[in-house]
């Protein structure tokens, strides 16, 4: 076994400056999204990385990427990490962050088993990338943690081809990033993560304990109109598929400011068909999503949507189909690891506060099948996936430092204590 120290914050700093030049674009963010040649780029590198200091590293068979560490033969895992996959134009912490503090911190704790500073664990450790977790190439998001979790159907999975037709198990498959192999067996699992919001910068914190997520409601939508000459074909004639959707957009935002503060909605994605100049669209779909901690306001919301979509198919002359859907209840972290990191951040000197994730992460998957610590740590004015978002090094820093400590101390076996 070769003795290694542990890596610097410096060493930690020029990674995460490394690690942001794959995909960069010119205004500081980056455009890595799934299994693209950016994504790979990135990947081979946080092998090397991982390598290097002792860890077997292996994809499954969804393309999670695993960077393990076996210090106790046939215990299972702390699975700590996250995911280096991005939106088009994003920021360059958004998930990627939190698997380089994954890796820092594992190579942290190694050199403090070896060195006998810290007792040898009672469970081994994973680094993991998750695959696919933006979903802004394949969706669904959360893919990777999804399939590894049994919550989505490998096969299913592997067929969700993108906009040009390609699949996820033929893009994997390009850059050699698919096995047969199910993955390391979890005992815990940790994540660290910006916040993607406001509130942890507001209240001068450092860290933020999530204690749960919120509730979300994801449709996928199809306007079905009549292609019509935008010119020559009277209003009354037209079964324009556009401006069905428009009208879906505008109740999504007329729900959200029903429920100031408690409901928040969205439309991310239309794509109109034949988007042409002079053709009344014929079909557009679009992505819609209600989000809530409170599961019966989410419940009201969604019922008005639904009035919504019925009012849309009048006003436009147009059907509306519902594709997909896909939703998630409020559900706990466990409270053990949210105590836990309390003392974790506690011991190191940091401020801290519980929180709730709006967004998903595959945390939220990994909650269901082992006891699961997330953690944020702030954003600056709350920017996210947006290439101005910013989490300052201090920030990013202390996070590593309360990572390294909460993945310890799950090493050690504390919450079965």
């Amino acid at each position: 076994m070769t003795t290694r120290t542990a890596p610097s914050i410096d060493d930690f700093l020029a990674d995460f400056r490394t690690m942001s030049g794959f995909g960069a674009t010119a205004n500081g963010g980056v455009d890595r999204q799934a299994a693209s040649q950016a994504d790979a780029e990135q990947r081979n590198w946080l092998r090397t990385i991982l390598e290097a200091r002792g860890f077997t590293v292996r994809f499954d068979r969804i393309g999670n990427q695993w960077g393990l560490l076996e210090r106790v033969p046939g215990a299972p895992f702390v699975v700590v990490g996250s995911h280096m996959d991005s939106q088009p134009t994003a920021g360059k912490y958004d998930g990627a962050y939190g698997v380089l503090a994954a890796a820092h911190a594992a190579f942290r704790l190694a050199a403090t088993w070896d060195s006998g500073e810290r007792t040898a664990p009672k469970y081994n450790v994973a680094v993991v990338n998750w695959f696919n977790e933006e979903g802004s190439r394949f969706k669904p998001s959360m893919m990777g943690s999804s399939v590894y979790t049994g919550k989505l159907a490998l096969a299913d999975a592997l067929a969700v081809t993108d906009v040009h037709g390609v699949s996820v198990g033929e893009a994997l498959g390009g850059h050699g990033f698919l096995s047969d192999w199910e993955g390391p067996k979890a005992a815990y699992c940790a994540e660290i993560h910006i916040e993607q919001g406001r509130s942890m910068e507001r209240d001068g914190v450092t860290i933020g304990l999530v204690h749960s997520n919120w509730a979300a409601n994801k449709y996928e939508f199809v306007v079905h109109g009549e292609q019509a000459h935008t010119g020559s074909t009277v209003i009354a004639d037209r079964h324009d598929a556009l401006l069905g959707a428009s009208l879906l957009v505008v109740a999504a935002r007329e729900i959200a400011d029903a429920f100031p503060g408690k409901v928040h909605t969205s439309v991310g994605q239309l794509d109109v068909y034949p988007n042409s100049p002079v053709v009344v669209p014929s079909r557009v779909q679009l992505l819609l999503d209600l989000r809530s901690a409170d599961e019966a306001a989410l419940a009201e919301a969604d019922a008005m949507l639904h009035r919504g979509v019925a009012e849309a198919e009048r006003a436009a002359s147009v059907q509306v189909e519902q594709r997909t859907s896909h939703s998630w209840p409020v559900t706990p972290y466990q409270p053990e690891g949210v105590e836990l990191a309390a003392k974790a951040a506690a011991g190191l000197g940091l401020p801290y506060k519980e929180v709730m994730t709006l967004a998903g992460h595959d945390s939220t998957n990994m909650k269901d099948l082992v006891p699961t610590v997330m953690l944020f740590v702030p954003s600056v004015d709350g920017i996210s996936h947006n290439e101005h978002e910013y989490t300052t090094d201090e920030d990013i820093v202390a996070g590593l430092a309360m990572l390294t400590e909460v993945v310890g101390r799950l090493c050690d076996g504390e919450l079965e204590d």
